[in-house]
């Protein structure tokens, strides 16, 4: 396992070294170790306002309904009691049906690793920081914005394995345009299986993709069949395609893998003004009832399996239509995302989102907002936590360090405060005493390097020495940063014959043709 918290670790990255013996810098972080969320969730509306979206929610599915482009899902929503048109894709959901389904999924389940180690807990005040997913381009200092190659995915996911800031894996960071669309799934899951050893998510692209994707999680696990059906192994984002419809592969996603007890985040894409209403109630109404849907077809097909509500209301520039992201709108429905997944007891996915082009200002405060909106909202998975630039349109290297940064600013603030006779501190203020300092007092030493958390980019030193050292800012101190961790890489270990079944399988799935390329 590369975790540099352990204490070889800990002694390669202080020895470890760049060309020509110079010595590295230690890389400070805190231990791989999920945050537990210690204060009250933020309530942006009433509980009658909340109830009000329910039955606005509930009205929707019973009077206008959804469209379900897949032959299976229909029938066994009307197996169930749905009103499924015979003309037509429109599936309406009597109120009484949507409200059966509310408490069979799990509260809280955990989404189990090939390092039982880096397994994560989904709900309760449990948070799991995934790292940017779905980007068709990566961005780097030296290399600029460009289309995502096998080369740049497989480096973020050595920077995800490094850094215990990572939880687990939502997707790929970047796309690898240059392998072949049909056999992508294969070779990026064999990576991440095998570079990492954290948890995984696989994309649910018709039902080769999810199939494969099932089969290779439990490949990579060493498990058998009955074990990977008790214990969840992998997770995918299930879109629907909004307003108000679940298309063909989204849907082969949501049955396959609610029959074998793996987990579904459905998560509807609206943004307020272009796919859901304008106002931030009507977008939030439209969110609910896609997610309450998907929600019935994961329990019709397998009554417990496990499901997280996933919310994703922004708005749009209305000026050019393009999505914005850490606005005081997409802050205030992710409080209320927060409030109706609770409602509904089921775990909470949001998102550390922006649209900003390069490491600015604009890219801290619009993250510092997502955060403050998805934590205070209750977040369980923060989906994007780590890399995520321009609206989705690239994963940043630089950034990827700087969000690892941000996100242990986060878990600090998140850890409770001591209250004890020792923190209370009175033998060192006698010590000190007034007009006194505490930097060298007995108590102040022996906290000297656990005191606050430890700090990988933030530079605290005057202005004098930072000129100094050559004035360097945030952009040119997380570039060098990341390319130092991919040099002190270490894959994690694999039972060679768990990686020979693992690559029998790729092979003969690449054999085979891989996936259908036309949906």
């Amino acid at each position: 396992m590369s975790d540099l918290s352990g204490s070889r670790a800990e002694g390669r990255r202080r020895r470890g070294r760049r060309g020509g013996g110079t010595e590295r810098p230690a890389l400070e972080q805190q231990p791989f170790q999920q945050p537990r969320m210690i204060y009250p969730p933020m309530r942006a509306i009433s509980e009658d306002q909340l109830e009000q979206i329910h039955g606005a929610s509930l009205d929707v599915l019973q009077e206008i309904g959804m469209d379900f482009l897949h032959d299976e899902a229909k029938e066994l929503l009307r197996e169930a009691g749905a009103d499924v048109d015979p003309d037509s894709d429109r599936v309406r959901f009597d109120r009484q049906l949507v409200e059966s389904v509310i408490g069979k999924a799990p509260a809280q389940f955990t989404l189990h690793a090939r390092n039982p180690a880096h397994d994560v807990i989904f709900g309760g005040d449990h948070i799991v920081y995934c790292a940017a997913a779905s980007a068709p381009n990566c961005a780097d200092r030296a290399g600029g914005r460009r289309p995502g190659t096998r080369k740049d995915y497989r480096d973020f996911l050595k920077l995800g394995q490094t850094l215990n800031a990572v939880h687990m894996w939502g997707g790929y960071t970047v796309e690898p345009a240059d392998v072949h669309p049909s056999v992508r799934h294969l070779v990026a899951l064999q990576d991440m299986l095998t570079i990492s050893d954290k948890a995984i998510h696989a994309y649910s692209l018709g039902h080769e993709r999810i199939m494969d994707g099932i089969e290779m999680a439990r490949i990579g696990r060493g498990v058998d069949h009955a074990t990977l059906d008790r214990e969840p192994s992998l997770i995918s984002i299930i879109n629907t395609s909004s307003p108000l419809r679940f298309d063909t592969p989204m849907l082969e996603g949501v049955i396959q893998l609610a029959r074998r007890n793996q987990a579904v985040c459905l998560t509807p894409f609206t943004l307020a003004g272009a796919m859901a209403p304008v106002t931030l109630a009507g977008a939030l109404v439209q969110q609910n009832a896609e997610a309450l849907a998907g929600l019935v077809i994961s329990q019709t097909a397998n009554p417990g399996a496990p499901f997280v509500y996933g919310g994703f209301t922004s708005n749009v520039d209305m000026k050019s239509g393009a999505p914005a992201f850490g606005t005081p709108e997409a802050m205030r429905t992710a409080l209320i995302g927060g409030q109706l997944a609770r409602r509904y007891r089921l775990p909470y996915r949001s998102s550390n989102v922006n649209a900003a082009n390069t490491l600015d200002a604009q890219a801290a405060y619009e993250t510092v907002f997502s955060l403050w909106g998805a934590v205070m909202g209750g977040v369980n998975m923060l989906k994007h936590g780590l890399g995520w630039m321009e609206g989705g349109l690239h994963t940043s290297f630089e950034k990827f360090v700087m969000d690892a940064d941000i996100l242990q600013m986060v878990s600090q603030f998140l850890t409770p405060v001591e209250v004890n006779r020792d923190s209370l501190a009175m033998d060192a203020i006698r010590e000190v005493g007034p007009g006194g300092h505490f930097f060298g007092c007995e108590h102040t030493q022996e906290r000297y390097r656990t005191a606050f958390y430890p700090p990988m980019v933030s530079d605290w030193r005057n202005y004098e020495s930072w000129q100094e050292a050559g004035s360097p800012t945030a952009y040119d101190k997380t570039h060098e940063m990341y390319q130092q961790i991919l040099g002190s890489y270490e894959a994690p270990a694999m039972d060679p014959a768990i990686a020979e079944e693992l690559q029998a399988f790729v092979a003969r799935r690449t054999g085979e043709g891989g996936a259908p390329t036309d949906f």
